[in-house]
């Protein structure tokens, strides 16, 4: 059983390095996070320092997932009205 449960995580950590392999702002904003937990930088010197630099580096997660989300939601839907033929495509008044 243990040896089913080293599988299984060694398989949900190669998915997750491929997913990564796909959204490098990603992963380069979790090291960041790790950074901060490990306190690397010497930045954070009190407990209220640290808990202020991991709320910052979050929130940049947070923008950052939701900015890859946003282009991948639009990529598939040009992609979907691009496939309807005879559709008008409309544009903005420049």
């Amino acid at each position: 059983m243990l040896n089913q449960q080293k599988e299984s995580q060694s398989e949900r950590i190669e998915q997750l390095l491929k997913k990564f392999e796909s959204q490098p702002e990603v992963l380069d904003q979790l090291e960041r996070i790790l950074q901060v937990v490990e306190n690397e930088t010497g930045e954070a010197m009190t407990a209220d320092e640290a808990e202020e630099l991991s709320v910052q580096e979050m929130r940049r997660l947070g923008q950052i997932a939701m900015g890859s989300w946003a282009r991948r939601k639009e990529s598939r839907l040009e992609a979907e009205y691009n496939g309807h033929r005879g559709m008008v495509k409309r544009e903005k008044k420049s």
